[in-house]
């Protein structure tokens, strides 16, 4: 029977292939037992055409590679939510900690920014060790790359990697992927 760590974090590049991770993580878990259920939690907002075709065709192809995954749409209260759906029952996929952070930070127009990120990152922190049933979260490792021009996107990618570390700190196993390939960082494989 494959283990399944209370909290697992899996970061990677964009198209890394981190989601699918996340997506095979939820068919296990639904495959073990008829019992299980599993819910997606999908952070993304559409602030253009193109974000809403992308967000569109994240949860047609979730359809067809998890059938039975649910999957509900939850920008912004990501907290609140997974108390809300977490049961030792149910594995909960965040997909992805990158967008929560992004319509927290830096919403789409008519939307306030969260004004103390800090105490939302702590707040989240605080739910998810705290949760009855297992969580697998997706996020964005971006920091590897060039220092950012704009002071708006040097405070994102520092306030990614301290999120990145306070889940990483809580989780019971964090992984990488890279190419469509993975990598346990912590924890057990």
């Amino acid at each position: 029977m494959v283990e399944y760590p209370a909290i697992e974090l899996i970061l990677g590049g964009q198209k890394s292939g981190k989601s699918r991770l996340a997506e095979s993580r939820a068919h296990a878990w639904l495959a073990a037992s008829p019992q299980r259920r599993a819910v997606c939690l999908a952070t993304g907002l559409a602030g253009d055409d193109e974000m809403r075709r992308r967000i569109e065709r994240h949860r047609q192809d979730r359809a067809v590679r998890v059938p039975g995954l649910v999957t509900r749409e939850e920008p912004r209260a990501l907290a609140d939510a997974l108390q809300q759906v977490s049961r030792p029952d149910t594995l909960v996929v965040v997909d992805c900690l990158t967008t929560w952070l992004t319509q927290a930070l830096m919403p789409p127009p008519g939307l306030t920014p969260v004004a103390d990120i800090a105490h939302e990152r702590q707040q989240l922190c605080d739910t998810l060790a705290r949760l009855p049933g297992p969580v697998v979260l997706v996020g964005n490792e971006i920091g590897w790359g060039v220092i950012p021009m704009g002071a708006e996107v040097r405070r994102f990618v520092d306030e990614l990697g301290l999120l990145n570390q306070a889940v990483a700190q809580i989780a019971h196993r964090v992984t990488l992927a890279v190419a469509g390939c993975s990598m346990t960082v912590k924890g057990v494989g």
